[in-house]
């Protein structure tokens, strides 16, 4: 655009005869640009009329939907042209992108549980070396919302009995229960969760009996009800996983992340309260519930049915159990140990430990002493002229 100095310049450079795209090339113009001022007699004003937009009449339909909850661009276009409009759907998403701050329900409130209420569980899990291995390592982490005391425990799995078990060492290590578990929607936890509908794992419910504890389930897709514990599996991740990048066993693993906790992570000062983790929980810590007075089997629990040559099959591979229990259903429970029990009417009848798949059939002799005194006896006793006999034949 030209400047009321530039127009002075040009209207010197025309009286004198200059030609007009030698002015313009002096100025940084357009020929066309010398020629409309020079017909136009003075500088521009520098000021353009509005443009008007195909969305303007629009704008106030707009905003009826947008305060009712409708945010769904392609929606709203839907029934603009239904009403007339025939403009694109970009200026329609420029013009509610900047209002889409002001949506409700995009801010959450922040809820602070009073001490020992409530607990929060969930599974994080990263690539770091055990054993001198690239590993795949499942942790699971439980904080306590009042003071953000947490625990974490690291496994191979994040099936059912590691997430009970990770749960047991969390209130092991803060020495009491607190009055809620809040749990994700993992299935070892939640087996349907549909609305107000929540159906609870069965064992699940038995591990809360046994503690003392009620069970909460997040709704579906609303990680921010359980963000407290989400946090936290990041700082594990981009803390204690950065500081210890390898490992030379799972048990070593594990015990670095306890001495971790309590030299770091209980000794640091949380953010939201401005308090030190470890003071917080000394006002909690004496109204969590006491420790159930036995410790909860976490093993892995099911059924079997005896085979006829008295064995069972378990994960690939055939275990050996008393003779007397052929056909019969036994239960099984098996340990994070790998250590397999087999019970029948609550009574300890067999012990193995699991074996790969490809070791052979495990047995204990004694288990099928019956049967074979079963089938013992007088052997019937043959001429050798019988199989002359049959090669004659053949």
């Amino acid at each position: 655009m030209l400047t009321k100095e530039d127009f002075a310049m040009l209207k010197a450079l025309a009286t004198r005869g200059v030609y007009q795209k030698d002015i313009a090339a002096q100025l940084g113009v357009h020929p066309k640009t010398v020629s409309r001022a020079l017909q136009r007699g003075t500088a521009p004003t520098g000021t353009r009329p509005p443009r008007g937009s195909k969305l303007d009449p629009f704008k106030a339909q707009i905003d009826q939907l947008l305060a009712d909850g409708i945010w769904n661009s392609v929606v709203i276009l839907r029934r603009l042209q239904a009403a007339g409009y025939t403009g694109s759907s970009t200026i329609l998403r420029e013009y509610i992108a900047p209002k889409r701050l002001l949506r409700a329900g995009r801010a959450t409130v922040r809820f602070e549980t009073p001490p020992a209420q409530q607990l929060q569980s969930d599974w994080g899990e990263i690539v770091t070396v055990v054993a001198g291995q690239p590993t795949k390592v499942h942790f699971i982490v439980n904080e306590l919302s009042y003071s953000r005391r947490f625990h974490f425990w690291c496994a191979a799995h994040s099936d059912a009995e590691h997430t009970y078990e990770g749960l047991i060492r969390a209130f092991e290590y803060f020495g009491g229960v607190p009055q809620q578990v809040l749990v994700d929607n993992q299935k070892a936890a939640v087996l349907l969760h549909r609305g107000a509908e929540v159906q609870f794992n069965p064992r699940f419910l038995d591990l809360a009996a046994h503690y003392g504890f009620a069970v909460r389930a997040c709704r579906p897709y609303r990680a921010r009800t359980k963000g407290k514990d989400e946090r936290m599996v990041g700082y594990v991740k981009h803390h204690f996983f950065v500081r210890y990048p390898r490992f030379a066993s799972w048990a070593e693993l594990n015990t670095q992340a306890e001495q971790w906790l309590r030299e770091e992570a209980d000794q640091r000062v949380q953010t939201t309260v401005h308090e030190v983790v470890a003071a917080r929980f000394a006002r909690e810590a004496p109204q969590l519930q006491p420790l159930a007075a036995t410790r909860y089997d976490t093993a892995y629990l099911a059924h079997r049915h005896v085979s006829w040559d008295s064995y069972i099959h378990v994960r690939g591979n055939r275990y050996s159990v008393p003779a007397d229990l052929v056909g019969q259903m036994v239960l099984i429970r098996i340990g994070l140990d790998g250590h397999l029990r087999v019970f029948a009417d609550d009574r300890l009848v067999a012990t193995h430990q699991l074996q790969a798949r490809d070791s052979g059939w495990v047995t204990v002799a004694d288990h099928h002493a019956a049967l074979w005194a079963a089938v013992s006896g007088p052997v019937e006793e043959r001429a050798l002229a019988v199989y002359e006999e049959v090669a004659q034949w053949n």
